[in-house]
């Protein structure tokens, strides 16, 4: 990987570890759907003033729908499942979920996608999974329901992260690929799309008791902006360039973040299960993106 994917990497992890403090800090204000909406509307509308600005050319070259499609998938789902857990779970949490994000696509790329699956990504697997369990039964959250669900709802937006990836690999970058701002363009349309009539029915069912004031405003302004509209140029641009596996170790760097922001600016408490299984998906994550010595060069 060359220097500057790894810088690519650095910056995105940063990034999105920074996104669950944000998502923990406006969820419980404005509630899960508006939140999800609002993030993936002001990405979009981010992304817009990038594209003018930077006078991009509109050619989708017949690609919109499936970037529409990709955008439920890679966006609005996963947002919509990340702002849930963030009503019940601390940041720290939910960025070393996120980090079995590479597992997730090991495991749907030999289901789906005819991806080999070697011995050292099946322990990779295997000890990942192993990793979640010591975090939410012996985290500083008390083990219920509640904390089940919440998991739940972060291992579902990295199932479909996994499957996003190769989704997009498939559809945006044969046949000539795309350009990647284009892509997170569309795929944020997509995603607001889909999150729209979700936001409908949440103020209608249940709407925020206060709309929050800057403290709430200039969060969800950071993570429709910086963590959505800047982190999914960074994110397509990585995807083309390195494959969907690479682009997603990502995850072995935003958990530091996302806890120790946490626990800093949200007085989250820290744990030793922070400690063990973070370490725990860390070296699952290794075994799972080594490289093999049998791996073949690409010819292609």
């Amino acid at each position: 990987m060359r220097l500057v994917d790894l810088m690519r990497l650095l910056l995105l992890a940063a990034i999105w570890g920074a996104s669950f403090l944000f998502m923990r800090i406006v969820a419980p204000v404005l509630g899960s759907m508006p939140t999800a909406f609002f993030r993936a509307s002001l990405g979009m509308l981010g992304l817009l003033a990038i594209l003018l600005l930077m006078r991009v050319r509109w050619d989708f070259n017949g690609k919109l729908k499936h970037c529409l499609i990709l955008g439920v998938i890679n966006a609005g789902l996963p947002s919509a499942m990340y702002c849930m857990a963030a009503l019940v779970l601390p940041a720290g949490y939910s960025a070393i979920f996120n980090a079995t994000t590479p597992m997730m696509g090991v495991l749907i790329g030999m289901l789906f996608f005819a991806e080999a699956m070697t011995l050292s990504k099946a322990a990779g697997v295997a000890i990942g999974l192993f990793g979640v369990a010591v975090l939410t039964r012996t985290g500083p959250v008390e083990f219920d329901l509640t904390l089940l669900l919440g998991a739940g709802a972060c291992l579902i937006a990295t199932v479909c992260y996994g499957f996003a990836g190769f989704l997009t690999r498939r559809w945006i970058g044969m046949q000539g690929g795309l350009d990647n701002r284009l892509t997170a363009f569309a795929s944020l349309c997509g995603a607001s799309l889909f999150l729209l009539p979700l936001f409908g029915s949440a103020l209608v069912i249940q709407p925020p008791a206060n709309w929050g004031g800057l403290d709430v405003w200039l969060p969800l302004a950071g993570l429709g902006f910086i963590c959505t509209a800047l982190a999914y140029v960074l994110y397509f641009r990585l995807l083309s360039d390195v494959g969907p596996i690479k682009a997603s170790t990502t995850t072995f760097l935003i958990p530091p973040f996302g806890v120790l922001w946490g626990a800093l600016l949200l007085d989250e408490p820290l744990s030793w299960a922070y400690l063990y299984g973070g370490v725990l998906i860390a070296i699952a994550l290794w075994l799972v993106v080594r490289p093999t010595t049998s791996a073949q060069p690409d010819r292609s």
